[in-house]
């Protein structure tokens, strides 16, 4: 996380590949006793991901301080391991409501999953089968949205609010063409994607169907939401998009499918998931356009900044969001500004 916000993508995906191949091999070495290896079962998977990781960090590792790393910390560098507290308490105001979005996301699973058992089993297997393939089409949404949060991030410092705003454009974008991608053709070879999970003509496979048809465009929704979450994050403004995806999930979602059922059945359920997600994208393109996101601050600047910095290199204020409609255009439209 620290090598892609710093700018470098690459890097560490390399050693992911690295460690997923290493995961591979090792499996059936340690699983089944191949050659020198002992045979411990089921034991031996997580044996292995534990040494691929390992592996996989200590190379990371050596790989940067080879090579001179700007974010590797040598003996040089202990006194940067002393707490500092301004940090740490960014760290906590910021990063809690941030975790306690997953918290919410997977309470709201929980709770539809309690529903969808209540359908029985063919309804169940349907739902865990769907659930396998929209990990996948999340995907490119989470990818952008992280992305585009890093690359906001850095402009904000800079900044360069036309080009924050010009990362929110293209990621929304990027993530109607990937995550497009995916979908149609869940859709449209909906019942061999499901196979992989279902037998072919089960009752569970019917209802995969169905419900994949109702749902898997909320992921198009979900997507520009957490794109724009992300650049709204970038500026330390973590509130908003907490209380946006509480409303989303627990003020629609889990409500809707709730109360819904006694007219719809099952099909509330699935029509929750399209209907919360365009809410929650609705609200978040109104807090992108008239919340005061460009306001906030990660943290606080040290006492002594003013008398660090060169004017040049203390970031402009950002304008207004009105402000910032109107003069974008003028200053994007200047030649030879990079």
């Amino acid at each position: 996380a620290a090598l892609r916000g710093a700018g470098d993508s690459r890097t560490p995906f390399r050693f992911l590949l690295l460690s997923v191949a290493l995961d591979i091999v090792l499996n059936p070495l340690l699983i089944f006793g191949i050659g020198p290896f002992p045979q411990l079962g089921i034991a031996g998977a997580a044996w292995a991901t534990l040494l691929a990781q390992s592996l996989s960090l200590l190379g990371l590792l050596a790989y940067m301080r080879q090579r001179g790393h700007v974010l590797w910390l040598g003996r040089k560098d202990m006194a940067l391991f002393r707490i500092d507290l301004p940090i740490l308490r960014a760290l906590v105001v910021k990063g809690v409501p941030m975790g306690l979005q997953m918290v919410l996301i997977s309470l709201s699973m929980i709770m539809l999953m309690t529903m969808v058992n209540d359908y029985g089993t063919d309804t169940a297997a349907a739902y865990g089968a769907s659930l396998q393939l929209w990990t996948y089409v999340q995907m490119p949404a989470m990818a952008i949205g992280a992305a585009c949060s890093s690359m906001a991030a850095q402009n904000v410092g800079a900044g360069h609010w036309s080009r924050v705003r010009g990362t929110a454009r293209k990621g929304v974008l990027f993530n109607f063409l990937l995550t497009g991608v995916l979908i149609l053709p869940l859709i449209l070879l909906d019942r061999h994607s499901l196979a992989l999970f279902l037998p072919d003509g089960s009752q569970a496979l019917a209802v995969a169907r169905h419900l994949n048809h109702i749902a898997v465009w909320s992921f198009l929704f979900f997507g520009v939401s957490f794109v724009i979450s992300g650049v709204v994050r970038s500026t330390g403004a973590v509130i908003a998009p907490l209380l946006i995806l509480a409303a989303s999930l627990w003020g629609v979602r889990v409500p809707f499918a709730e109360l819904l059922q006694p007219r719809l059945g099952a099909d509330a359920i699935w029509w929750s998931f399209p209907v919360s997600s365009l809410v929650s994208m609705l609200l978040s393109l109104a807090y992108y356009r008239w919340g005061g996101w460009r306001r906030a601050r990660m943290m606080s600047p040290p006492a002594h900044a003013g008398e660090l910095a060169t004017p040049a290199e203390v970031p402009a204020c950002p304008p207004s969001p009105v402000a910032d409609a109107d003069a974008g255009a003028d200053v994007d439209a200047q030649p030879g500004r990079s």
